[in-house]
């Protein structure tokens, strides 16, 4: 049985090692998610994106903005739906502390590329599921478990903003 602090951390440990998400703005008229490689500092966030500063998704912030990102783990055992505010920041620390090669071979100039933006996503909530299918799953299944049941603690709201 998870409890949602449970399946809290099984989602920031997920996330820290799988990196992929797609990312989009809430209610604009561009509302297609895009496929961002999240960058996490700290235990949980905020989560950091490099982009171009000419891509739609850099455009169409003006401030902070209501965004949201969903999360599929590579095993496929993790899923969330993660709501949260998005903003263009110059934290040039950041830049430096979360600069990579794979993040350098998207940027000709390197750190002081003109076109280099960093968005920085504070998650507020999430909606996390786990997916633990598996041949024992299906022998519970076989012997007579009830999916409906054996899931229901498999899935929980979750508010990731910290207090303050």
């Amino acid at each position: 049985m998870s409890t949602p602090k449970e399946l809290e951390t099984k989602f920031w440990k997920a996330l820290k090692s799988d990196r992929t998400v797609m990312l989009g703005l809430e209610g604009h008229s561009d509302e297609h998610p895009r496929p961002m490689t999240a960058q996490i500092d700290g235990d949980k966030g905020p989560i950091w994106f490099f982009t171009a500063k000419d891509t739609e998704l850099a455009e169409e912030l003006s401030g902070i903005e209501q965004a949201l990102f969903t999360f599929a783990s590579k095993d496929h055992d993790v899923f969330a739906t993660v709501h949260g505010r998005l903003s263009l920041s110059n934290d040039r620390d950041m830049i430096e502390r979360l600069w990579n090669r794979y993040v350098a071979a998207w940027f000709e100039g390197g750190k002081d590329d003109p076109n280099l933006a960093l968005l920085r996503f504070d998650a507020e909530h999430a909606e996390i599921w786990l997916d633990e299918s598996s041949l024992f799953a299906g022998i519970k299944m076989l012997l007579g478990a009830d999916p409906k049941k054996e899931y229901q603690d498999k899935t929980a709201e979750v508010t990731l903003k910290e207090a303050h």
